[in-house]
């Protein structure tokens, strides 16, 4: 199947602008690790990186098996 040019360019503008996104707001997650301005576990770290990565796997896998997405939100307790 080929690969219409418009879907093509469209894939890379919202690629380039999610990724890129997302990397701010990781650099973001990264800054919570002052401990001079916050308070933390390192459960709570562990629970911050492990939904990181569950939704990396995840989003790997939809690209490899083109299915819908698992629904959920983090929430720290």
């Amino acid at each position: 199947m080929a690969i219409r040019v418009q879907d093509r360019d469209r894939f890379v503008d919202l690629a380039n602008k999610r990724v890129n996104n997302a990397i701010k707001v990781i650099r973001l997650i990264g800054n919570l690790s002052n401990k001079s301005n916050y308070s933390y576990t390192e459960d709570d770290v562990r629970k911050i990186f492990s939904a990181l990565q569950r939704e990396v796997k995840e989003a790997r896998r939809r690209f490899q098996e083109g299915s819908e997405r698992k629904r959920g939100e983090f929430r720290l307790s």
